[in-house]
């Protein structure tokens, strides 16, 4: 079982696009994480984006690169600013899921997870870069296992 956490790609900026879709460097690394992703056989069951256009650019992205059995669909709760403590209740740690989401929401919920707390930062995300956590199935904390950026330094 893993978790996977994604910040969505690099979007457009509001004035050049109102939905902020991705640009092309958000596409170019997007698609390179996900083909080393697959590289190194990593297993998602299904991809949850927040249904903003840039994470559901992101989603449809990680799916035609490591092909899900449970598709991409959207899931309320993967907002900026939405509370990662009711989402993180929802979470179920015996499937291999991917959440593709949003700064603040994805630092916090990788704090929550592993302290309890949105308070203490644990992991500064990158856009297209994907952090993967574990919950051993005798204790309720969650660990980060490894994590795959676009950039180093």
């Amino acid at each position: 079982m893993a978790l996977f956490l994604v910040q969505h790609g690099k979007s457009l900026p509001r004035d050049k696009d109102p939905q902020q879709g991705l640009s092309e460097e958000g596409i170019a690394e997007t698609k390179r994480i996900a083909q080393v992703a697959k590289g190194h056989k990593v297993h998602v069951d299904g991809i949850s984006h927040s249904g903003k256009t840039r994470a559901r650019q992101t989603a449809d992205i990680f799916e035609a690169v490591l092909k899900p059995s449970g598709g991409i669909h959207e899931h309320s709760g993967l907002n900026p600013l939405d509370d990662v403590a009711t989402f993180a209740h929802t979470i179920d740690p015996t499937e291999d899921i991917m959440l593709v989401g949003h700064l603040p929401f994805m630092e916090r919920l990788t704090a929550y997870l592993i302290t309890g707390s949105i308070e203490k930062p644990v992991f500064k995300f990158q856009n297209s870069g994907i952090v993967c956590m574990d919950k051993g199935p005798h204790t309720r904390s969650w660990v980060i296992k490894w994590t795959l950026m676009p950039n180093i330094g």
